[in-house]
């Protein structure tokens, strides 16, 4: 993957002031305020090939404002052994200049179907993630991206209303409203909760949804 400087959309500073939360501050965070986290987005659409779409900030991540930010979460390990990333990514303190810019130099955006920081995922409601499956759609057809990889079955199982969707690429055209230039794939969440996925196989999904990218532009280009 080529490097480049890509500008991003600006991001707020991680409300710690570049430490990790101490146990007792991440309750605060538990708001519900639908922004808890900036998007990482390139300012420029046609610099996204990527985008990886979350369920939700957890506490530790809307502390620092920085995606999958606590410490034992697998994504940023598993996007780096999957070669999307030169090494791997510490977003314990918030996300870096550099890495920031890693990310959207190779193409890489993110985003969360819902906004509001929970402890749990199972906090949020069906009302709000079907809301999030319609933003991240609008979203998908204003930034084009090659594909959207959203990270957690049963949340998109319940935001697009597809109860029998399984891992991988899914068909859009189930979903309304959808682009049809724009694939949707579907990954497990790499919580260390997730006790039926290893890091290596979440390496695979990824590098499974990085081939649909590739094979994309490839399409594109002929």
């Amino acid at each position: 993957m080529t490097q480049m400087v890509v500008t991003g959309i600006p991001r707020r500073a991680s409300p710690m002031g570049g430490r990790r939360p101490r146990r007792d501050e991440l309750a605060r965070f538990a708001t519900a305020d639908p922004h808890a986290v900036d998007d990482v987005l390139p300012a420029d659409a046609e610099q996204l090939r990527l985008l990886i779409v979350g369920v939700n900030p957890g506490l530790w991540t809307a502390a620092v404002n920085a995606p999958f930010a606590r410490p034992g979460n697998r994504f940023w390990p598993s996007l780096h052994r999957a070669g999307l990333t030169d090494h791997v990514v510490d977003a314990a303190e918030g996300l870096s200049a550099p890495d920031e810019q890693q990310l959207l130099s190779r193409g890489l955006g993110m985003t969360n179907l819902v906004g509001r920081a929970t402890a749990r995922a199972d906090e949020l409601t069906r009302e709000e993630l079907r809301a999030g499956a319609e933003r991240v759609t609008t979203l998908a057809g204003e930034l084009k991206p090659r594909v959207v990889a959203v990270a957690g079955i049963t949340a998109f199982r319940t935001a697009f209303a597809l109860p029998k969707a399984g891992y991988g690429k899914q068909n859009s055209s189930e979903v309304a409203g959808w682009p049809g230039e724009v694939t949707l794939w579907v990954i497990p969440q790499p919580s260390g909760l997730n006790a039926h996925e290893t890091l290596d196989s979440l390496a695979e999904h990824w590098r499974e949804v990085w081939n649909a990218v590739e094979e994309s532009r490839h399409s594109a280009a002929g």
